[in-house]
């Protein structure tokens, strides 16, 4: 059986990936949109000559905003996480005991025994997939709330800072090959831009403002640092099976 939080990072990666929000996104850039466009007037806007890269992904999860409400999400599902995980060693235990006593048991109680123990496997896959479904919810709620205002911060500082084009990194499967981090990566700008938006203060412990949690080092093929995103992590190991 798999780990009741073995999807999670896939729940994360779906909470935080665009399809969420990039129709906002793009509606914020119209005219008529709802999202409030820059206050600088079109006349002194520089030439929109330049292009970034951003990892929309990171960028979420990294901003104070975003920490504080992954940690929250986290907490809340850590005692269900426990009973699950209580549930499973008590599933070891029979089949440990089936194992080791099943040879002198008459045929009555060893198939009790078995009956027991599909009954207890078959409440933990059900418990196990309620809960993920549960989250996986929830983080999209998160994504999708964080998505349409950071998408108004992204949207604001690329009309007064020249740029054409921002493309997310976020997708291993962006056709981005390579770009200069230190020239091209916004990431970091827009996350500090986000915090002193929302005036949601820092985590304890978190780090430095405008900075995301450390991540793997580029692809070969030259893919900035910035598109492996971090993942939420829970602090009760899952229940396995």
């Amino acid at each position: 059986m798999k780990s009741m939080f073995s999807g999670i990072a896939l729940a994360v990666a779906v909470a935080l990936s665009l399809a969420a929000f990039a129709q906002d996104g793009a509606a914020a850039s119209k005219p008529n949109s709802a999202a409030p466009a820059s206050d600088t007037p079109a006349a002194n806007l520089p030439a929109a000559t330049k292009v970034g890269i951003i990892d929309i992904q990171g960028a979420i999860q990294a901003c104070n905003e975003g920490q504080k409400e992954i940690e929250a999400l986290n907490k809340k599902y850590d005692p269900k996480q426990q009973e699950l995980a209580k549930l499973n060693t008590d599933i070891q235990s029979l089949q440990s005991q089936l194992k080791t006593q099943g040879d002198k048991m008459n045929d009555d109680a060893r198939s009790q025994l078995a009956k027991q123990i599909d009954q207890k496997q078959r409440a933990l896959q059900q418990g196990a997939d309620s809960a993920q479904a549960d989250y996986q919810a929830e983080a999209n709620d998160i994504g999708t709330k964080i998505g349409k205002k950071m998408m108004v911060v992204l949207d604001k500082y690329a009309k007064e800072n020249g740029y054409l084009v921002i493309l997310n990194v976020s997708d291993q499967q962006t056709p981005v090959l390579w770009a200069n981090p230190q020239a091209a990566d916004l990431t970091p700008r827009i996350i500090d831009l986000y915090n002193r938006e929302s005036g949601v203060a820092a985590p304890v412990g978190a780090a430095a403002p405008g900075t995301r949690p450390a991540t793997g080092a580029g692809s070969a093929a030259g893919r900035p640092a910035s598109s492996t995103t971090p993942r939420p992590t829970t602090t009760s190991k899952p229940p396995q099976h």
